[in-house]
């Protein structure tokens, strides 16, 4: 994926005809080079339909997620495995170019101690197994650092990379997050040069989850690190707005990051933008 993407949710975190409908039409009026797909349910997803949308509006897609409970890597490895063969069934099928997120575990998943040898051996065999999955399919997989309140396996960049060494598939990235490297990395540059050549995918996230450039996010730290690593891969903004319960219970997020969607897309979309004009990434 490359370019300037985003996630849709700013629009829905239902991916269903009327939630797609609406982010696929507003980000192509927006200009956007991609859409990022929440793929929270994938067994709901009408593929058929998002394919003939995203076709019409030539926006190409990547998906994704978090593991749920029950089908968490670490602890139930074989639910967690067919899990995501079928989200990454359901990604091709709508025409996606990769599955990433949270895809060796949950949102929310936490043990309250370091983790195991066991369970790094869990979720290293089940990425294995959904990689290769992935590269029958023509698609790649994506690994996501988040902070350590919302999973206990992988938090930095540098981890990231360890788990991918440790799989050993060539068709596996790691996919940052601004928002998560402001709590974990020790200094934001830092988490994309230990990424280096693996990282293909940032999520452009300001350190409340609003309005990017209105927080404590050290953006011209951010672009220019990608900017010397030589980053070719897809910069998504994301900002949560107007989250559903069960999806908000999850990242903790119990106020209102913006003012509304207008001042992010108004304010923060263009200020992503400029930075990435000025650092030559797009």
């Amino acid at each position: 994926m490359k370019g300037f993407g985003v996630h849709t949710s700013m629009w829905t975190m239902a991916w269903d005809h009327a939630g797609a409908e609406r982010a696929v039409a507003a980000c192509a009026e927006l200009g956007f080079d991609f859409i990022e797909i929440a793929l929270l349910s994938p067994e709901k997803v009408d593929t058929a339909h998002s394919r003939r949308l995203l076709e019409k509006s030539g926006l190409p897609a990547v998906c994704s997620l978090g593991l749920p409970e029950g089908r968490r890597a670490s602890s139930d490895p074989e639910a967690a495995e067919e899990f995501l063969a079928l989200a990454l069934d359901q990604t091709a099928a709508l025409g996606g170019r990769a599955l990433t997120g949270v895809t060796y575990g949950g949102i929310g998943e936490r043990t309250g101690v370091p983790p195991t040898e066991r369970e790094r051996d869990n979720v290293a065999r089940v990425l294995a197994r959904a990689a290769a999955h992935a590269k029958s399919l023509g698609i790649d997989l994506g690994i996501e650092p988040v902070n350590r309140y919302e999973n206990h396996i992988i938090n930095t960049g540098r981890q990231a990379v360890e788990m991918i060494e440790k799989v050993g598939a060539e068709n596996i990235f790691v996919h940052l997050d601004t928002y998560h490297m402001n709590i974990e990395e020790r200094g934001m540059a830092l988490g994309i040069l230990d990424a280096g050549p693996h990282l293909r995918y940032i999520h452009l996230s300001e350190s409340d989850r609003g309005t990017p450039g209105a927080g404590n996010v050290r953006w011209d730290e951010v672009f220019a690190a990608l900017s010397a690593v030589e980053f070719r891969g897809g910069l998504a903004m994301e900002s949560f707005i107007d989250m559903p319960p069960e999806v908000a219970f999850g990242l903790a997020v119990w106020r209102p990051v913006a003012e509304s969607r207008d001042v992010v897309l108004g304010e923060g979309l263009p200020f992503l933008r400029n930075k990435a004009r000025q650092y030559r990434l797009v």
